[in-house]
């Protein structure tokens, strides 16, 4: 795999690389042959790599500067970056109880986090004449669901949009800019979440799921993806394979978007 996609020797970072899609991406990247520099906010009990680990929280411009600082310390410059950090945790209710406190945590988690470090690190890049920035995205920048996601998934097209248009700057500069948009993927949050959605309607984890996929207006592939498939569309996306790619947008998400 690591002849394959060859990126043997790159130096990437990862933010949000210590469970879910972030986490799979970090393996991936790594069996690969790349070396991977990731981030969170909480140091995990056990790190395969404590040296390539940075405690940071990219949603502040103090976390976005220790990781910047690290990427030039710890690996002495960058070829692929990958912007893994995104969520909500905003309450139920609609967008009467979102207030600017609420707004503002969705767009320091989801789209500024990724702008501060591109600013950081993009101009190495331009300079040796080469890199990778991936987005990750969602699907609710075109598909939004109502209640608690509407501030997530307005930051989020805000990210795709600024994700273009970075793409269409620095593209000519040698730096490529990639979004990747996953629908629902299957990481251990959401087996919690489908476990607990399960226990108060009284039916078992497969009815749980056929909840969620329901509420999303159904997934023709029958499940939701892995986070391994994920990581394995992101690597081969930073791998010299995907040369000509840039500006452009991968949904994986089983066919939930109804439309292209």
């Amino acid at each position: 795999m690591s002849g394959y996609l060859g990126l043997e020797g790159k130096r990437a970072l990862v933010t949000g690389g210590t469970k879910g899609v972030g986490q799979a991406i970090v393996v991936a990247l790594r069996e690969a042959g790349a070396t991977a520099l990731t981030t969170a906010r909480s140091r995990p009990e056990s790190l395969s790599n404590p040296e390539h680990f940075v405690v940071a929280d990219v949603s502040t411009m103090e976390g976005c500067a220790a990781v910047a600082d690290a990427v030039r310390d710890r690996l002495g410059g960058i070829d692929i970056v990958v912007h893994v950090v995104g969520g909500s945790a905003a309450p139920a209710g609609g967008f009467a109880v979102l207030d600017d406190t609420e707004w503002h945590k969705a767009l320091d988690q989801n789209l500024f986090g990724a702008v501060r470090l591109d600013r950081a690190l993009l101009p190495a890049m331009i300079e040796q004449g080469s890199g990778v920035v991936i987005h990750v995205t969602s699907i609710q920048d075109r598909m939004p669901l109502p209640e608690a996601t509407i501030a997530y998934a307005a930051a989020k097209a805000a990210l795709s949009n600024y994700s273009k248009a970075l793409s269409k700057e620095v593209s000519p500069k040698g730096v490529r800019v990639v979004r990747v948009s996953p629908g629902w993927v299957e990481t251990d949050g959401a087996v919690g979440l489908v476990k607990e959605i399960a226990r108060q309607n009284a039916t078992d984890y497969e009815g749980g799921r056929k909840i969620v996929m329901d509420s999303l207006g159904g997934i023709p592939l029958g499940r939701p993806a892995k986070p391994r498939e994920v990581a394995d569309l992101v690597a081969f996306l930073a791998s010299p394979r995907a040369a000509s790619i840039t500006g452009a947008e991968y949904v994986i998400d089983g066919g939930t978007v109804p439309t292209a």
